[in-house]
């Protein structure tokens, strides 16, 4: 194997998720859009979350932040997050929770040479309302295991920060996985039983 295979074979087995102890699931066929936007979700581990910026006057503002739906093989399909309150975006979902959050399958490795932007390799745009979870509310150990089980980093995170949970509720969907724009696909769809996901 030459060098660059060698180097190519380790990033893809970084991205794939081996370095976090889970494996890289098989992409699904590009014509079934639920599936193809659960697995983006339940493979990826960062995307771009998008928020109305409070700091610039209402503009958008995009930053990237880790996330997880759920410990390998239990994903919900809600994305979860834990974000620092001394972040703008916590700050700005705070007052306007209104957010898109970006996520794409080129980290994955799985579009190998293909541009990002080619319609082959998978983008998804998840659009809704961001909600901060109570730490006593059960779903906070859900979040918490959800996370950690990805991000092993985090529970060492300084707690002078203000570390908070918080979770994506998905009102809407914006996937493109092959030529002919965006796939038609509703949340309840998104979340309906199947292709190994449990809720």
């Amino acid at each position: 194997m030459d060098v660059k295979r060698c180097v190519w074979a380790v990033l893809f087995a970084f991205h794939s998720g081996v370095a976090y102890g889970y494996e890289l699931q098989s992409k699904p066929d590009p014509s079934d859009a639920r599936a193809t936007a659960r697995w983006m979700v339940s493979q990826n581990l960062w995307g771009v979350l998008s928020t109305i910026s409070i700091d610039l006057g209402g503009a958008p503002f995009g930053n990237v932040v880790s996330f997880s739906d759920g410990p390998p093989g239990q994903g919900s399909g809600i994305p979860y997050f834990y974000l620092s309150l001394l972040d703008p975006t916590p700050r700005d979902v705070l007052k306007d929770s209104r957010c898109s959050f970006t996520i794409s399958e080129a980290p994955l490795g799985t579009c190998g040479d293909t541009d990002p932007e080619n319609p082959t390799c998978s983008k998804l745009t998840l659009t809704g309302k961001m909600k901060q979870i109570d730490r006593n509310d059960p779903e906070a150990d859900f979040a918490a295991k959800a996370l950690y089980s990805k991000h092993s980093e985090m529970p060492d995170w300084p707690k002078d920060h203000n570390f908070q949970y918080f979770k994506l509720n998905i009102e809407g969907l914006f996937l493109i996985d092959w030529f002919g724009g965006p796939k038609p696909l509703t949340v309840a769809e998104y979340f309906q039983a199947g292709w190994g996901f449990s809720r």
